[in-house]
């Protein structure tokens, strides 16, 4: 298991494309031990990164671990089912474990090496690239379709948050008025 894991690792770095391609008849029992494998050992060390820099004690740092395995896989969940939507959308008919196979597997480089502080972010963005990739490859659609149903996928919610964030600001400003003086 661990060398399919490593195995797994070092093809989605090196050779992404062919790594999908291989992955395509992968059991969903596979994915999900790989996926839940990188989680967990960036649920470790981002928690211990945090704990480093001083939120929480030990407490936090198991409280930290839990949600962030827990919010991890729900939230790729969610946000592979979202994905698939445009995805579908777009003309990808392989089903929605393909689309599930190509995040959880695209997500390598964020859980291995998101955890770094200002650098993970690089990591982060490769997996989006990934994401795109895996989309195309096991959803048998072209690059620009795979592209258009990722960033979709991604800048609607960014938007949301965005308007959400702007109208909370807005709305939590405190209005005083200005005294009028009297005209002399």
């Amino acid at each position: 298991m661990i060398d399919t894991i490593v195995a797994r690792v070092k093809g989605f770095f090196l050779e992404p494309v062919e790594t999908f391609r291989q992955s395509k008849n992968d059991e969903p029992r596979a994915v999900f031990t790989y996926f839940g494998a990188l989680l967990l050992f960036y649920a470790v060390i981002s928690s211990l990164v945090n704990a480093v820099f001083g939120t929480g004690g030990a407490v936090g740092i198991v409280a930290d671990l839990i949600m962030t395995v827990i919010g991890g896989f729900i939230g790729m969940l969610v946000f592979a089912a979202w994905v698939h939507l445009w995805v579908y959308i777009v003309g990808g008919r392989e089903g929605i474990m393909q689309t599930v196979n190509a995040l959880f597997y695209g997500s390598t480089p964020g859980l291995l090496l998101g955890w770094i502080p200002y650098v993970g972010i690089i990591f982060s963005l490769w997996s989006l690239v990934l994401y795109v990739l895996g989309v195309r490859e096991l959803q048998g659609i072209s690059t620009a379709r795979a592209v258009i149903a990722v960033a979709v996928a991604v800048i609607i919610p960014l938007v949301l948050i965005a308007l959400f964030a702007a109208w909370f600001m807005t709305s939590s400003m405190i209005f005083v008025p200005v005294p009028q003086g009297s005209a002399i």
